[in-house]
C-alpha cells in the first residue's frame, strides 16, 4: 500500500463511529449552572452582607429626600475605613431592639452638642442648614442640649415633624450602623446620588 493510497482512505473514511462529532451540550449547561452557583455565593455571601445591600424605603421619615417605596443601594464597606460624618445618610439595626432597620442622617458626631429649638437644629450652638428639611410639614419640636458620646452618632429623619429618631431613642451607637445609602435606583424618574 502507497502512502497516496493510504491518505486516501484516511480522508474517506467516515468520521466516527456514531457519525461527526458535535460539542458536548451538557458540559456547557453543567459549566453555567456552577457559574450561575457560584456567582449567588459571592453576591449573598460576600457582596450583600459585606458590601452594597439594596435598602426599600418603609415610611416617610425621610421625606423629600426619600418617598415611601424608593429603593438605594447601601455602602456596607465604607465604615471600616472612615467614621460616620455630618451629612451621611445611614441604614441602621433599631436602637430600640427587634431586627427593623432604620434610616436617617447623621447630624451630629461624636462631641458634638445637639439642641432643637422650635424646630430648628443646633449643633455646637450653631444652627444648622436645613436644605433638605421638609418644608410642607414644619417641625416645632424641642430636645436637648446633649452632647453626643463616643462612638455613636446624633441621627434625624428630613421629615422632621414624622420621624422617630435620635430624639425619641438617643445616639445610634457605631456597631448598629449597617452602612451609608449613596445611590437611589428606584423609581428610574429619580435616579442618582444621596
Amino acid at each position: 500500500m502507497t502512502e497516496r493510497h493510504s491518505q486516501q482512505n484516511l480522508e474517506t473514511a467516515p468520521e466516527g463511529r456514531y457519525g461527526p462529532r458535535s460539542p458536548k451540550k451538557s458540559g456547557g449547561v453543567f459549566e453555567f449552572v456552577v457559574i450561575l452557583l457560584v456567582s449567588f455565593a459571592l453576591v449573598f455571601g460576600v457582596v450583600r452582607p459585606f458590601i452594597v445591600e439594596a435598602f426599600r424605603i418603609p415610611s416617610e421619615s425621610m421625606v423629600p429626600t426619600l418617598e415611601i417605596g424608593d429603593r438605594l443601594f447601601v455602602n456596607k464597606f465604607i465604615y471600616r475605613f472612615t467614621d460616620p460624618e455630618r451629612g451621611d445618610v445611614i441604614v441602621f439595626r433599631s436602637v430600640e431592639g427587634g431586627e427593623e432597620d432604620l434610616i436617617k442622617r447623621v447630624v451630629a458626631v461624636p462631641g458634638d452638642t445637639v439642641e432643637v429649638r422650635d424646630g430648628t437644629l443646633y449643633v455646637n450652638g450653631q444652627p444648622q442648614p436645613d436644605a433638605y428639611v421638609n418644608r410642607e410639614f414644619p417641625d416645632r419640636s424641642y430636645y436637648g442640649p446633649t452632647t453626643v458620646l463616643e462612638g455613636r452618632v446624633f441621627a434625624m429623619g428630613d421629615n422632621r415633624a414624622n420621624s422617630r429618631d435620635s430624639r425619641f431613642f438617643g445616639p445610634v451607637p457605631y456597631e448598629n450602623i449597617e452602612g451609608e445609602a449613596f445611590l437611589l435606583f428606584w423609581p428610574p424618574g429619580r435616579i442618582g446620588p444621596l
